[in-house]
């Protein structure tokens, strides 16, 4: 080993000291920025090129996420629209309707009687066991 560094070749590293691992000259940081921020460009170029490429399909922004949603849905309602009922649809709507119509019937019939004064419906009710015990 000592013979190698005895042979150094002329011209090779005759302007360079002498220096440790320890004395390695480090570049200056910038004023008011991290070590960190060449990577951080590199970042946030690589994902802007991968962005205009299409390569992230799946990472919309969340705002055309939503309104692209919001046109889907739109689009299926205009075709329920569109589209004539089948069969089973319209029974299903008819059942519907009658059960809504019996319910507000009963609605009314219970406010027809919270109406009628107490000592009637007792009255009313004396008359309908009389009736059935005979």
């Amino acid at each position: 080993m000592e013979e190698s560094a005895a042979k150094k070749k002329p011209g090779y590293g005759h302007h360079k000291k002498d220096c440790s691992s320890d004395e390695v000259a480090h570049p200056k940081k910038l004023n008011g920025t991290s070590a960190e921020t060449p990577s951080y460009q590199n970042l946030h170029r690589e994902l802007l090129l991968s962005h205009k490429r299409g390569l992230l399909l799946e990472e919309k922004p969340e705002l055309k996420r939503v309104l692209e949603q919001r046109r889907l849905e739109l689009h299926k309602e205009e075709e329920m629209a569109r589209r004539r009922p089948s069969d089973l649809e319209t029974e299903l709507r008819k059942r519907q309707q009658k059960l809504q119509e019996y319910e507000q019937e009963e609605i009314r019939q219970r406010e027809n009687e919270q109406k009628i004064p107490e000592f009637v419906r007792v009255k009313d009710n004396l008359r309908r066991t009389q009736t059935f015990e005979q």
